[in-house]
């Protein structure tokens, strides 16, 4: 991710023009979330305000696991049955939930952060090698109706902006339970 051109939407070296431009709004997204949990500590990535919450850890997690499962689904051609089964051991990041509290915990900043980078460096390596009707190729997708690549990938970075309002509320309550428990 090129930093000092993170507010272009433009073209960029080894990659057709569609893809580039898709690939730099990723950018910014990821940008902007990684902005969103700098310096996190294990008790912030572990924070819940209830027991039906996410943690930023488990948000973290999740942004990884939708990003592999569209590999699969857009870029590898897996079967029905061989996407449920990867689908499977994305899980419990992939869903979120309880399992997910019980299981994504306990890590460093740098565990998430690296698992983000090689999964989107594994993105960028599929974006180049594909011609850019790829991404308006069209395929069954959500309620009887059709959806291209293109909207696929918008849906990735679209999850992670929705996701990333979580954050930035798990960050505020944190903050407030840490200075209300100070005053006590």
């Amino acid at each position: 991710m090129d930093k000092e051109s993170i507010y272009l939407i433009k073209e960029k070296d080894g990659m057709n023009k569609d893809f580039a431009l898709l690939l730099s709004m990723m950018d910014y997204v990821r940008f902007t979330s990684l902005n969103e949990v700098e310096g996190a500590g294990v008790d912030l990535l572990d924070y819940r305000c209830h027991d039906e919450a996410n943690s930023i850890g488990m948000l973290l997690a999740h942004f990884d696991a939708v990003e592999k499962i569209y590999q699969a689904l857009t870029f590898e051609n897996v079967s029905d049955g061989e996407i449920e089964e990867y689908a499977e051991s994305l899980e419990p990041a992939l869903s979120l939930g309880g399992q997910a509290a019980e299981k994504i915990k306990g890590k460093q900043l740098e565990y998430y952060l690296e698992n983000l980078k090689v999964t989107r460096e594994r993105t960028v390596e599929y974006f180049k090698q594909f011609d850019e009707s790829w991404l308006y190729e069209e395929s069954d997708w959500w309620n009887g109706k059709k959806g291209n690549n293109f909207f696929k990938w918008f849906h990735v970075f679209e999850d992670e902006i929705n996701h990333r309002g979580q954050i930035r509320m798990i960050k505020k309550l944190y903050t407030k339970e840490l200075l209300s428990t100070s005053v006590e």
